[in-house]
């Protein structure tokens, strides 16, 4: 079929409008008929047994509608590992653990019954370091670990704190390790940070006597709630119905289930089917939703002197806090890429996800590989410097090429690295000399996506011709809906502005493994793009018999059909009768769906397996930065950030996607902590907690490699995490290029610079 040009096309949000004039409904615009109010009663203590909880005070209190405890809902709910109560009925095991939750006619009423409840609790050892956690005879987060399911592609260690722990083993690292002419061997590390979405957590639950349950829920996983809750409930997932409103940023944190199970419980107290809304405080996002996992990450690399690399050892221990959400699988997504986008022929590696009495670690955009890329990235830096050779030059050497082995023994396609890094080597000037106390200094990128996982998606054409997309995908400010639409329009020939996205809602909108992972372009696209196929065909069959013409003499274009090679105007597909009014024609929707059945699982004590990523993510980050020796403070001047995407499908959208992430990455760099003192944490505001401003955003230059995807939506893969893991390396590498001294622990903060400058001058002397 001709093209529509809407593929490559930098198409302005269709969602736009709705957000700059006001008009877009969020979670916490939502107000419904009877609707009450839920606050929770959160742990003060980081690990206590909970003795007993008496709420007769709290439901005595006028306006008071339900209280809700552990014993209500004794079961454990987790998509990775069963493993958290909605509210506990055993012991707390974090300091903002939920123990009780109240329903009431407006906040402040609920607010005051918190204060009339009363709980016994029976303090017990706690553990708050990860390292800690790993020790015979540390206190354990969960005695009974081997009790609960766990997902097969994690493998928790009974008995210890481990909730899983990852292995890549592949040739023979000793022996590499001898072969190589210079070793290094460093430990890195990176705090806690929060997502710092402007939308708090928030869902509103309604639950029926019949059995029915309806959340509407600030999500990035409509159907992981809905089988979720309906597990819990013991109830058939149809009686469960997850509505998705307008979301305000997610970052990974409002993935897999948060909030809904704590109103839920409240819900089915309440008589008469009443809403209960549950809308988190900032101060609760940052100590009792999600946040990024604290790493240590321990790296022996070899290499020769002609700059092969030869050998690499890691040990990755992430915090996960009390329980273990998404951070098993954070855990293996980190260590699946654990060499970097760099060929190794012996590697050695073990990724563990441990338990502490800390607040609980989720998914986080790029899922786990910024961590390692701090780690890896800033290693390779050391690694050519210990040879003498140029950083870009040494990376050009090892990186991955088409057809090369992963680390986990997968035959790679698609690999665009080499030109990123090529690219933005020489976007940013590399051998140019600058001025003192100027630096300049690389990143690289390499994340595989969820697999496998599945997407379907229905196209509806009416009558006047404009079309709607049932998909679940959430948009959660990266675009998503727009390149949906334009997908469908290209396939399908018609104006993208005659194509609305429906908003996710699991009772229309059919299945979608969730929005992470950077696969919606990838998976639901194909879903998409199948699904117009599938529309195109069946109104090229309607339209033949009403034109006379064969299906396959047809063609669209801009919302008109054309026989091929005719002259003259088209028919536009208004005209096209589709079972609204006399006469021959059907209603026309197709339907797609897009899965990876030949995927398959990693090997639990090698991680080796075919085809456990469909496809793998690259990109290379250059960053030129000034520091000031007096002040320690540390300037980006600019980033140059090249990536891989497969084909760009929105020009506009990605380089948007790009600059968000590096900012993140800036922050992250430089700034991002949240400080925990004996399992509390200290800074728990935006007065404390810095973020990036607009004054700390860069100069960022976006270049696009297309790689083509041979399975893609028309070569597409993705660019939602990639932008986030390269910056912090880069900017670490250019801080040492620019003044000599290497901060191997994030953030790098001016205290941290004077600190290590103080040092070095100490040793000259």
């Amino acid at each position: 079929m001709e093209s529509n040009e809407m593929i490559g096309a930098s198409i302005p949000r269709i969602d736009a409008f709705e957000k700059v004039t006001g008009r877009a409904i969020y979670g916490t615009d939502l107000k419904l008929p009877g609707m009450l109010y839920a606050k929770v009663l959160r742990s003060p203590l980081p690990h206590a047994r909970v003795l007993n909880v008496d709420t007769s005070r709290a439901e005595r209190l006028p306006g008071v509608r339900a209280v809700a405890t552990g014993r209500d809902l004794m079961v454990r709910y987790g998509v990775v590992i069963q493993d958290q109560p909605p509210y506990a009925f055993d012991k707390v095991r974090y300091i903002g653990d939920p123990v009780a939750g109240v329903a009431a006619v407006d906040p402040d009423t609920a607010e005051e019954a918190l204060r009339l409840i009363r709980v016994d609790y029976e303090e017990i050892p706690a553990v708050f370091d990860p390292l800690e956690a790993l020790r015979p005879g540390s206190p354990l987060v969960h005695e009974k670990l081997d009790g609960y399911w766990a997902s097969p592609i994690v493998f928790p260690e009974p008995g210890t704190n481990i909730c899983n722990h990852f292995k890549i083993r592949k040739g023979d690292v000793e022996k590499g390790f001898r072969r190589s002419e210079f070793l290094t061997e460093n430990t890195f590390t990176t705090p806690m940070i929060q997502h710092c979405h402007l939308e708090p957590h928030v869902a509103v639950a309604k639950w029926d006597p019949s059995g029915q349950v309806t959340l509407w829920s600030s999500t990035q996983h409509p159907y992981t709630v809905r089988r979720e809750v309906a597990r819990l409930l013991n109830l058939p997932i149809n009686r469960v119905r997850v509505i998705v409103p307008s979301v305000g940023g997610g970052f990974g944190g409002k993935v897999l289930v948060k909030v809904e199970p704590l109103c839920l419980v409240l819900a089915m107290k309440v008589k008469n089917s009443r809403p209960v809304k549950l809308t988190l405080t900032r101060e609760e996002e940052f100590f009792a939703s999600s946040v990024r996992h604290p790493t240590i990450t321990t790296i022996k690399a070899g290499v020769r002197k002609d700059g092969s690399l030869t050998a690499l050892k890691t040990r990755m221990v992430f915090d996960t806090g009390a329980y273990a959400d998404a951070g098993p699988v954070v855990a293996r997504s980190s260590g699946m890429a654990i060499t970097g986008p760099y060929k190794i022929p012996h590697v050695w590696s073990d990724s563990l996800c441990v338990y502490t009495n800390k607040a609980v670690a989720g998914a986080f955009r790029g899922f786990g590989v910024p961590q390692l890329s701090w780690a890896m990235d800033s290693t390779m830096d050391i690694l050519a410097k210990g040879i003498g050779m140029d950083p870009v030059a040494f990376r050009l050497k090892n990186a991955l090429e088409e057809g090369d082995f992963s680390a986990t023994g997968q035959v790679l396609h698609s690999v665009g690295v080499k030109e990123c890094i090529q690219k933005a080597a020489q976007a940013i000037e590399w051998r140019k000399k600058r001025k003192k106390y100027r630096g300049i200094g690389f990143g690289t990128l390499y994340k595989m996506t969820q697999t496998p996982s599945s997407s379907a998606a229905l196209i509806k054409v009416s009558e006047d011709g404009s079309v709607e997309v049932l998909a679940s995908t959430v948009d959660i400010g990266q675009g998503s809906n727009t390149v949906l639409a334009q997908i469908a329009a290209e396939e399908l020939g018609v104006d993208v502005r005659n194509v609305r996205v429906v908003s996710p809602d699991t009772n229309v909108t059919p299945y979608d493994h969730g929005t992470a992972s950077s696969r919606s372009t990838f998976h639901m696209g194909n879903a998409v793009k199948q699904a117009a196929a599938d529309a195109r065909k069946q109104l090229f069959e309607v339209a033949a018999e009403q034109l006379e013409v064969r299906p396959e003499d047809l063609e669209s274009r801009g919302g008109f059909l054309y026989v091929k090679g005719a002259k003259g105007p088209g028919t536009p597909i208004s005209a096209i009768r589709m079972g609204v009014t006399y006469g021959k024609g059907r209603p026309i929707t197709g339907q797609g769906t897009f899965s990876v059945p030949d995927a398959t699982l990693l090997d639990q004590e090698t991680g080796q397996g075919a085809l456990p990523s469909i496809f793998w993510l690259y990109g290379a980050q250059a960053v030129e930065v000034e520091v000031d020796p007096e002040t320690g403070k540390v300037e980006i001047l600019r980033v140059v950030a090249a990536h891989d995407l497969g084909r760009v499908i929105n020009p506009l959208n990605c380089e948007q996607q790009v600059e968000g992430a590096v900012v993140t990455g800036v922050g992250i760099a430089l700034l991002e902590e949240m400080v925990v003192q004996d399992g509390t944490p200290v800074n728990r505001n935006f007065r404390d907690y810095r973020i990036p401003t607009a004054m700390d955003s860069p100069e960022v230059t976006s270049i696009f490699v297309e790689a083509t995807h041979k399975d893609g939506p028309f070569g597409a893969k993705g660019v939602g995490e990639p932008a986030l893991a390269p910056t912090a390396p880069a900017i670490g590498n250019a801080i040492y290029h620019a003044i000599g001294v290497r901060i191997k622990d994030l953030p790098i903060t001016p205290e941290k610079i004077l600190k290590a400058l103080k040092e070095k001058a100490e040793k000259k002397k």
